[in-house]
């Protein structure tokens, strides 16, 4: 029923194209293989270099960089229908998110979602210690200390401590970090219920799993 399908030995192919407001219908050809993984070659202009890249950077191609919503701008043409975004088609069933980590690694990594500091109680003291989530090696450090049911003062990241060592003061424990507001307790600018930068993929855990799994890029 999609205009230009094409089945290989170990891929399904289609026409699809998204459109510039400006510069009108970049078109191509939308390759899933075995794996899930989406690729797509444009055919906007002969000899155009774009060939087998991820739907971000078809976008990107087409000047519609950092709208995030591919599955949306991106579309085929149907026998019965004109410009049907993927979503509303069956070739999402295919896409598998596990399968594209390697392609939009990187790109969703430049969005730089925001975490705010977080604490952690040392089963040992019951004092508090503070993690900062600037970047990704600080947000593993705070996953797997977190994941640590007997995490104790000594395995501190930043520099070697004891129980003994005092934990911050209540004024400064309040601050945690949040571009909007200092003490802010989870607003929707630092809370974030799960992203590129803070699961794994060699992370064994659930929240980890079902990320890789079944999230949305």
């Amino acid at each position: 029923m999609i205009l230009g399908f094409n089945r290989g030995e170990d891929y399904i192919e289609v026409l699809c194209g998204t459109t510039n407001k400006v510069y009108g219908d970049y078109v191509g050809r939308l390759k899933i293989n075995n794996n899930g993984e989406y690729f797509i070659t444009c055919e906007c202009c002969p000899g155009c270099p774009l060939v087998n890249v991820t739907p971000e950077a078809f976008e990107k191609h087409a000047l519609k960089e950092g709208t995030g919503r591919w599955k949306s701008n991106i579309w085929v043409h149907c026998e019965d229908e004109d410009r049907v975004p993927l979503w509303k088609t069956p070739l999402t069933k295919y896409y598998t998110h596990q399968a594209n980590v390697a392609n939009w690694k990187d790109s969703a990594m430049r969005k730089r979602n925001f975490h705010r500091d977080e604490f952690l109680h040392c089963t040992s003291c019951r004092k508090e210690r503070r993690f900062r989530l600037k970047s990704r090696p600080d947000i593993k450090n705070y996953h797997e200390a977190l994941n640590n049911k007997s995490w104790t003062c000594s395995l501190w990241p930043y520099h070697k401590i004891t129980c003994d060592d005092d934990e911050e003061r209540p004024s400064l424990r309040a601050s945690r970090g949040c571009s909007r507001s200092s003490t802010c307790q989870g607003c929707s600018t630092c809370y974030c219920e799960g992203c590129i930068k803070c699961r794994f993929e060699d992370c064994n855990c659930q929240e980890c799993r079902d990320f890789m799994l079944y999230a949305e890029p």
